[in-house]
């Protein structure tokens, strides 16, 4: 009888293992957007195949992002440690978004000419509404956050769809300042700054594509009356890491 309590007693406090399909499903949409399309545009010169592996992997990552995180909301497991591991997050993306400025730095610092051969003049005015836009966005996401506070749900959810319409008019704005430049031939093959440009300005807007994920997966249990707050929390700290490191984009990409 003892060791039967002792058996239930162990089994009560055994770890609770969970398995998700969401961790895969945006593995394999990393592995068809970055080096599977990066590998046919410039290595094998095959453009079209490239948007192709984009068009499979870019809704595969929003997908999983957009999964994994309502299966995080829906269940009671790590959830106190959802703001905390998001500042590592965060620290770690930061450390990426480093690498490439120092990349840019030092070649902007040892070019023998400035802007290189091939490049165009970028738009003065358009990055500012950009910043606008997403100051604003990070204003209206703190404020639905507030009223998730004070159990105002439904003025949570209209702030949070202004939010990520916001983020939409953002990245909408971002692809068609990509569209105009690439009319004038300035891509990633251009020139070195091309390369540095699209990738930093890419990099960025793949992170404004994972807030909003985020967001549709604290959007869709809202509507049905779930709000989780670790996770709107967490999801705000994330946007506003995305808002500060335009800051560096815009001064140090458009206007320096």
């Amino acid at each position: 009888m003892a060791h039967e309590t002792s058996a239930h007693a162990h089994a009560a406090h055994a770890p609770e293992w969970e398995v998700s399909v969401w961790p895969f499903v945006i593995s394999f949409g990393i592995l068809f957007a970055l080096p599977i399309a990066f590998a046919f545009k410039f290595v094998y010169d095959m453009p079209f195949a490239a948007i192709l592996a984009l068009g499979v992997g870019t809704p595969l990552i929003v997908a999983g992002i957009s999964g994994w995180v309502k299966e995080g909301l829906s269940g009671h497991h790590g959830e106190g440690l959802a703001f905390p591991a998001m500042g590592w997050f965060i620290l770690a993306e930061a450390m990426i978004f480093i690498s490439m400025f120092a990349a840019y730095w030092f070649n902007r610092l040892t070019a023998d000419a400035r802007p290189p051969a091939g490049s165009v003049e970028l738009p003065r005015l358009l990055p500012l509404v950009m910043t606008f836009v997403l100051v604003a966005s990070s204003f209206t996401i703190h404020h639905a956050e507030a009223l998730m506070h004070r159990n105002d749900r439904g003025s949570f959810v209209a702030w949070l769809i202004v939010t990520m319409l916001l983020g939409g008019l953002f990245l909408g704005m971002s692809a068609y300042e990509w569209n105009h430049l690439f009319h004038q031939n300035f891509t990633t093959e251009t020139n070195v700054f091309g390369t540095v440009f699209f990738s930093i300005t890419g990099l960025h807007g793949s992170h404004v594509i994972v807030g909003l994920g985020i967001f549709i997966a604290l959007l869709l249990p809202a509507l049905r009356g779930k709000i989780n707050e670790p996770f709107v929390r967490t999801a705000s700290l994330y946007w506003h890491f995305v808002d500060i490191i335009w800051f560096f984009v815009v001064s140090q990409v458009y206007y320096w």
